[in-house]
């Protein structure tokens, strides 16, 4: 069961909307004092996930032990938060000091119906993103449910009189799963990725 503490911090980890957004982009931070590096992973977020990779291949989490991971929620379509989160990933991971085993990026789609294995490997092969991003998606009821393990929370915006036609506000937090799938720690988007870097130091082995 949650504790009212983690029920506070998955409701402000809630972007107010990933569409298009006349105030631009909108990411809460969780008010009052904010927990440590460390201690972050108490949530114990995360579990069992059975989902499609970019290849086609039906996955599950035992693929992505043996090495820590980096991994958050999203949709190749998002025009706002996602760009945001990648972006912090990748100046975090470059912030790693030599001799540090980075840790693999992932995105989870929220979005089946136009987030194909095809399509999220054009997504992960943009250049600027790590070579060996991983993209996973899967049907709607295999979303949800990884979705829950994670305490991702999205919900569907239908978008009149738009060619995207609808969007998602959706959690964004940034998860770091350990070499045994287990959480050590999460992000908010809106922290520097020096600190990120910092942190994630913490609990990566050396290369």
């Amino acid at each position: 069961m949650l504790t009212r503490t983690a029920i506070i911090i998955s409701a402000a980890l809630l972007v107010a909307s990933c569409g298009n957004d006349s105030a631009g982009t909108r990411i809460a931070s969780s008010s009052g004092e904010q927990d440590t590096c460390s201690s972050r992973g108490e949530y114990n977020w995360g579990g069992p996930i059975e989902l499609v990779n970019q290849d086609g291949e039906t996955v599950t989490e035992d693929a992505f032990k043996g090495r820590h991971t980096i991994m958050f929620f999203g949709f190749t379509e998002c025009p706002d938060a996602c760009p945001i989160i990648m972006e912090k990933i990748i100046y975090a991971l470059d912030e790693l000091p030599e001799g540090t085993e980075k840790p693999r990026a992932m995105m989870i789609s929220f979005d089946p119906e136009r987030d194909t294995p095809e399509k999220l490997k054009q997504y992960i092969s943009n250049e600027y993103f790590p070579e060996d991003m991983v993209g996973l998606t899967g049907s709607q009821e295999a979303i949800e449910a990884a979705a829950e393990e994670f305490q991702a929370r999205y919900f569907r915006q239908e978008l009149k009189d738009s060619a995207m036609e609808y969007t998602f506000d959706h959690t964004t937090a940034i998860y770091l799963m350990n070499e045994n799938w287990e959480m050590e720690t999460f992000f908010l988007p809106t922290e520097n990725p020096n600190d990120m870097a910092a942190c994630m130091q913490k609990f990566l082995p050396k290369a």
